[in-house]
């Protein structure tokens, strides 16, 4: 049996995609818990997330994905955790892949993720946006696994931003001598729908992503 995986599930109003999610997970067939953090939603997500047996932390407001990221962290029992969006579908086995890319001296497996248009697109919204045809690294969540004990050296995603913390992780993992182990694996279908939160907060992730590098630049 492997060790424990904490999943954590950043979310706001997702109702609609979060059975999807939450079901790819189960289907891994492996030793997880699946924490949902309700970002403030003013639908049923908390309640489907309850009844899908996951375990639940509410924000009674919205505080973003960065915030909620952290919370799902400190709610954390596992050895490894990954971030999944709640409207994204892991690949069959590709939990037990990642996972047995580990050896002692990784701290982070990364596999590459494969947009899709989520079928309710009509023809004009999938023109809207154009999606990669090619599976593709990124540091998307659904695609990397990490030891828990990586956040204990470079501590919790920054409050500060909405967007781009994970541009940050990344950075603060290869200051700290910690190393992240790319494989040829496609994890996880990413979504994309009319309501992506690149879509809806687009300018502040922009924003955020300047910032990062900004940062990285001054350090150099």
């Amino acid at each position: 049996m492997n060790e424990l995986i904490s999943i954590i599930i950043p979310v706001k109003n997702g109702h609609k995609y979060i059975r999807e999610a939450v079901a790819g997970i189960r289907k891994q067939n492996m030793d997880v818990e699946i924490i949902v953090v309700d970002d403030g939603s003013d639908d049923d997500t908390a309640n489907i997330a309850g009844e899908l047996g996951c375990k639940v932390v509410r924000h009674e407001v919205n505080k973003g994905p960065v915030v909620a990221k952290n919370s799902g962290l400190k709610a954390a029992t596992g050895s490894f955790v990954m971030f999944h969006d709640h409207d994204d579908i892991m690949r069959d086995g590709a939990l037990q892949t990642l996972y047995n890319s580990f050896d002692e001296n990784t701290d982070a497996v990364e596999a590459k993720v494969v947009d899709f248009y989520s079928p309710e697109l009509t023809e004009a919204e999938r023109r809207q946006s154009v999606i990669k045809t090619e599976p593709f690294y990124g540091l998307f969540t659904g695609a990397i696994l990490i030891r828990k004990s990586a956040f204990d050296k470079i501590g919790l995603f920054p409050e500060n931003m909405r967007a781009g913390e994970m541009l940050d992780w990344e950075h603060k993992m290869k200051q700290n001598g910690l190393t992240i182990k790319k494989i040829d694996l496609v994890s996880t279908d990413r979504r994309i729908h009319t309501t992506n939160f690149g879509k809806t907060d687009q300018q502040t992730e922009y924003k955020d992503y300047a910032a990062v590098l900004r940062a990285r630049l001054m350090k150099k």
